[in-house]
């Protein structure tokens, strides 16, 4: 496999909102739908949705949503032998409310997602070692994150570590023996305990942890596009104009695409550049992974657009 990604399935309940009810307050919605998500999950299917070779080490309950999870992660052509049952627990689940402007709000429970565990990491080291590039994110437990940054060291795999959703339990030295670190500007701000209002503020946020010794820090700015810094270079990657219906799994696309476009090229800035466009499609279309396009539907994008 090209790409391993390490981490979450979700089931997606999302409930499209004129408002949010009050406490005590019964309010009725427009519409509801069920979707396959997760950060990681969501990663793994953008990028094979592109055409990559993606193998998922991830966990799934035993209850009504699990078989659906295995049998997605296959209909998109991502690899899911390491795609195990948890007994007597629930799979994740995430309720997602958006509103009429396309922001969301997205509460997780983690279910079975929390027994991803150091050995599964074992388990699949025969097809894990062999993978270009291994992708992260943080709704898996931390000690299973070190395990696999320990792996992907010891076997010289770049990694990708999105640190979604963000906590300051994060440790940084581990972070720094990743190859790129991919959070959204709320993540950074979470992460920092500073302000990311304006781009000056996100681009002094990013550099106090480049001080600490990251690598790369690429940080995802929604509608504004997406800031790439090292402690030597600074981009700032254009967003890409749309009509906005709904920017779940946004990030995620972006991650997913730039790690295909990343094995793909080996070239950061062109990978970048992708993975901005293709998230700016996502967000077009209602939900997380049937939001994103194939490789034909993203082509076309581009060609309409003069990308």
């Amino acid at each position: 496999m090209k790409i391993a990604v390490i981490g979450s399935n979700m089931v997606d309940l999302v409930t499209y909102v004129n408002d949010m009810p009050k406490w005590g307050e019964t309010l009725e919605a427009p519409s509801f739908s069920i979707g396959c998500g997760g950060k990681g999950a969501n990663q793994a299917i953008a990028a094979a949705k592109l055409g990559a070779d993606v193998m998922m080490i991830s966990k799934v309950g035993d209850d009504l949503f699990a078989d659906n999870t295995i049998a997605n992660f296959s209909n998109f052509g991502v690899n899911n032998k390491y795609v195990k049952k948890v007994t007597g627990c629930s799979s994740g689940v995430a309720p997602i409310f958006v509103d009429q402007n396309a922001q969301n709000q997205i509460l997780i429970i983690k279910g079975a997602n929390n027994f991803l565990v150091p050995t599964d990491i074992d388990e699949a080291e025969t097809d894990l070692k062999n993978c270009d590039v291994i992708v992260l994110q943080l709704e898996i437990p931390l000690n299973t994150v070190y395990y696999a940054i320990d792996f992907a060291n010891k076997y010289n795999i770049p990694v990708i570590l999105n640190p979604a959703p963000a906590t300051t339990d994060l440790n940084i030295e581990y972070a720094c023996r990743c190859d790129f670190f991919m959070p959204n500007e709320s993540e950074l701000a979470i992460l920092t305990n500073l302000p990311v209002s304006t781009l000056e503020e996100i681009e002094y946020a990013a550099n106090v942890l480049l001080q600490k010794g990251l690598k790369n820090i690429v940080v995802t700015l929604g509608s504004r596009g997406a800031l790439w810094m090292t402690k030597d270079t600074k981009i700032h990657i254009p967003p890409t104009k749309v009509d906005a219906i709904d920017s779940s799994g946004a990030g995620d696309a972006f991650i997913g695409c730039f790690s295909h476009y990343l094995v793909k090229s080996g070239d950061v800035l062109t990978a970048l550049k992708q993975a901005s466009i293709f998230a700016a499609y996502s967000v077009t279309g209602r939900g997380t992974q049937s939001s994103y396009p194939d490789i034909e539907q993203f082509e076309n994008f581009k060609t309409s657009h003069n990308l």
